[in-house]
């Protein structure tokens, strides 16, 4: 709807991983890094881990479409699978055929494997969303990893997920598989602005644009502080502001436009963080008055005021007790009654 308004090829900000629209930051490239090392050395067990949207997906099918034909890649999508199931699964991946049970396949597939193996070939069997799968199916993986010879892994295995892995894999139950990971590694968000703005204008370089500059610093700022360098909700928010400065007739997106789209999809940056902006620009008010503010400056500090006969503060003394700048129109911080009061116990303290 809008590609033509802003004279694009295609859209720049699909949801879908296509891998033509990668972005390399320096955790991605060690990603990366890790798997063409780790399946090219034959390291057996490797664990990527990354937020929501960060890219992990993207980047395991931008490697598949690279990979040489000499390897055979089985591509798991759907973690939740009984171990029956992700056996099924995998020899039907693998092209392993002619068998009627658990005890059958396991002989087809190392044979399958020894041969592959045999000729240069490898094979790699890779687990997206790892996180989600049972102890029974992380148990029988790491027993898929002893398909090996006295020299190499004759079968690789890569497991990504989300940062909930890790605690996965620090299970007690699976002290065996996590000892036998050989690479790890981690996909972080864009780091700031300045690395958001490359990936907006890199995406939309790919997809055809006369200029990169459609949104304005100060739309991108925003949409780095709403999506917090999560690429996909960048893209969720790039997309929508487009659209929203199409139907306005808007040639540069600006942060007025970026705002509203955030509201919609409740991705303010304060609302992120439970608190508004009105509350976030307003200091918390005092919970004393000024003058139970002073005495309290004064028994930290040590100074015991005196009191009239009739009960009242004698405010000669707080007055003294309270430093000139310290008065009711420039209250006491907490923070240095709270210097006041450790200065006080120190001096109880010799």
């Amino acid at each position: 709807m809008y590609r033509e308004f802003y004279n694009l090829k295609e859209l720049p900000f699909a949801l879908t991983p296509d891998p033509r629209f990668i972005y390399f930051t320096p955790s991605h490239t060690e990603a990366m890094a890790n798997l063409h090392y780790g399946i090219e050395s034959g390291k057996g067990l490797i664990v990527v881990t990354g937020e929501v949207g960060t890219g992990k997906t993207t980047i395991l099918r931008w490697m598949m479409q690279r990979l040489d034909r000499t390897v055979l890649v089985g591509y798991v999508i759907n973690p939740r699978l009984s171990v029956p199931e992700f056996y099924q699964h995998i020899a039907r991946l693998l092209g392993v055929e002619s068998w009627q049970n658990k005890s059958e396949l396991l002989f087809a597939l190392g044979d399958t494997l020894a041969e592959r193996h045999a000729r240069g070939l490898r094979t790699v069997l890779i687990i997206d969303e790892a996180h989600g799968l049972s102890t029974a199916v992380l148990e029988e993986i790491r027993l898929l990893s002893n398909f090996e010879s006295d020299a190499a892994k004759h079968l690789q295995l890569v497991l990504t997920g989300q940062p909930e892995l890790r605690t996965v894999l620090n299970n007690p139950d699976l002290r065996q598989l996590k000892q036998r990971v050989a690479l790890r590694c981690e996909i972080k968000p864009l780091p700031n602005a300045a690395e958001t703005e490359r990936y907006i204008k890199a995406r939309l370089s790919v997809a055809g644009a006369e200029r990169t500059d459609i949104f304005s610093p100060g739309a991108i700022d925003y949409i780095y502080r709403c999506a917090g360098g999560i690429p996909r909700q960048i893209n969720n928010l790039c997309d929508n502001a487009l659209l929203a400065g199409f139907a306005t007739g808007e040639r540069r997106i600006s942060r007025a436009t970026v705002e509203e789209v955030a509201d919609t999809f409740d991705m303010l940056p304060d609302a992120r963080h439970g608190l508004t902006g009105l509350e976030r620009a307003t200091p918390p008010a005092p919970i004393f008055k000024a003058a139970g503010r002073a005495e309290l400056w004064a028994a930290g500090n040590g100074q015991h005021e005196q009191a009239h006969p009739n009960g009242a503060d004698d405010a000669r003394t707080r007055a003294a007790a309270t430093p000139a700048a310290q008065t009711a129109d420039d209250p006491l911080d907490v923070s240095d009654i709270g210097a006041a009061f450790r200065r006080w116990d120190a001096m109880g303290d010799r």
